[in-house]
C-alpha cells in the first residue's frame, strides 16, 4: 500500500509557504519589508557578525532614535509638510533637561527622581511648544514649511550653544542614565519606547478621526476644508506632535551619553526624513504609514550598521544614503504618477 501522507503533508507546507509570502506581498509596506529582509540575509552570509546579539543591540538602538522623531516627521509629511528643525529640537531637549537637573538648586528635601521628572517634562513641553510655532506660523502667515523650519532649526541650534557656551553638560544623575542605558534581554529601552509609540501613534492613525482627517489634509486640503475638517487646528497638533517626539529623543540621547552634548543632533533631521520616505511616506502629503516609517527606520540604520562591519568608507556611506534616498524619492514620485493616471482612466 502506498504512503500518501508525506506528499499531502509536502502540499499543506508548500501552499502554506506561499500564502505567507501572498500576504507578505499584499502588504502595503512590501516594498519595504521584502527589500529589508533580502537586505539582511545579504550582510549576514558576507559578516556572520551582523546578528550576533551585540550587533542587534546597537543597530535597533540606532533604529529607535531614528524612529521616535520620525513618528512625528510621518505625520508632518502626510499632511503636506515638513519640519527641518528636528535635529536642533533634539539638541535643545537634551540640553535643557540636562541644565535643569545639573544647575538648578532643587531643595534638599525634594526625592531625586522628582527634578529628574522635571526637567523632563519642561523638556517636552518645550519641543511641543517649538512645534506649535512652526504650526501657527506656517498656517497663520502662509510661511512654506521649508522655510520656517529651516529659520527655526537654527534658532533653536542658537539657543543651544547661547545656554551652553558650546560646552557640554554633566554629570547627569545616575537614576537619570538608568533611563536609556537599561536593557531587557539585551534591548535597550529605547526600543521598547519606539515601539510603544509606534503602537500607539499606528492606532492613532489608523483607527481614530483625528488619523482620518490628518490623512484627508495631505490628500486634498480644499475638499478637506469643505468636509468641515479643522485644517489649522490639525496641522499645528501634528508639528507640536512631531517638536515632542524630537524632545524625548533627546532626552534619551543625554541619558544615553551620560551627558547633554550641544553637537548631538546634527544633520539628525536628514536621517529621519530619509527615513520617513524610504518607509513609503509620500513627500506630496496624503500617503504614509507609522509601520512603513519603522521598517525604513530599521533599513536606515542596517544600512549604516552593516557598512561599518564591512569597513567602508564613511564618504562611501555617504554616498550610498544619498543614492538610497534619491531612488526612494523616484519611486514615490513614479507611485503618484501611476495612481493619477489610474484615477484619470477609471473616470474616463
Amino acid at each position: 500500500m502506498r504512503n500518501y501522507a508525506r506528499p499531502v503533508m509536502q502540499n499543506t507546507q508548500s501552499s502554506f509557504f506561499f500564502r505567507a509570502l501572498k500576504r507578505i506581498w499584499n502588504i502595503k509596506e512590501s516594498g519595504i519589508i521584502i527589500p529589508t529582509i533580502i537586505y539582511a540575509i545579504f550582510v549576514q552570509l558576507m559578516n556572520p557578525i551582523f546578528f550576533s546579539v551585540s550587533n542587534v543591540g546597537n543597530f535597533l538602538r540606532q533604529t529607535g532614535f531614528v524612529l521616535i522623531p520620525a513618528i512625528g516627521m510621518t505625520m508632518v509629511l502626510i499632511v503636506g509638510g515638513i519640519d527641518l528643525s528636528v535635529g536642533s529640537v533634539l539638541a535643545l531637549a537634551c540640553v535643557l533637561s540636562g541644565l535643569m537637573m545639573v544647575n538648578v538648586g532643587w531643595p534638599v528635601w525634594m526625592p531625586v527622581w522628582m527634578p529628574i521628572l522635571l526637567s523632563i517634562v519642561v523638556a517636552l513641553l518645550i519641543g511641543a511648544f517649538i512645534g506649535l510655532i512652526n504650526g501657527t506660523v506656517i498656517l497663520k502667515f502662509g510661511t512654506p514649511p521649508m522655510i520656517m523650519t529651516l529659520g527655526m532649526m537654527f534658532m533653536a541650534r542658537g539657543m543651544v550653544y547661547i545656554s551652553t557656551r558650546g560646552l557640554p553638560v554633566y554629570p547627569l544623575p545616575k537614576e537619570f542614565m538608568r533611563i536609556e542605558q537599561t536593557s531587557w534581554f539585551n534591548i535597550p529601552s529605547i526600543v521598547y519606547l519606539s515601539l510603544v509609540l509606534c503602537i500607539f501613534f499606528h492606532i492613532l492613525l489608523s483607527r481614530t478621526t483625528f488619523g482620518r482627517s490628518v490623512y484627508a489634509i495631505g490628500g486634498n486640503k480644499a475638499a478637506a476644508k469643505l468636509s468641515g475638517i479643522p485644517i489649522g487646528r490639525i496641522s499645528i497638533t501634528v508639528y507640536s506632535i512631531c517638536g515632542a517626539m524630537a524632545a524625548i529623543a533627546g532626552i534619551m540621547m543625554s541619558s544615553r551619553l551620560g551627558s547633554a552634548q550641544p553637537s548631538v543632533g546634527t544633520s539628525h533631521e536628514m536621517n529621519v526624513i530619509a527615513a520617513c520616505i524610504v518607509g513609503g511616506t509620500s513627500t506630496f502629503g496624503g500617503r504614509g504609514t507609522i509601520l512603513g516609517t519603522a521598517i525604513g527606520a530599521l533599513f536606515m540604520s542596517m544600512l549604516t550598521n552593516s557598512m561599518t562591519l564591512m569597513k567602508v568608507d564613511i564618504y562611501w556611506q555617504n554616498l550610498v544614503i544619498g543614492a538610497v534616498l534619491v531612488i526612494a524619492v523616484i519611486l514615490d514620485q513614479y507611485k503618484r504618477a501611476s495612481a493619477e493616471r489610474g484615477a484619470k482612466i477609471a473616470v474616463l
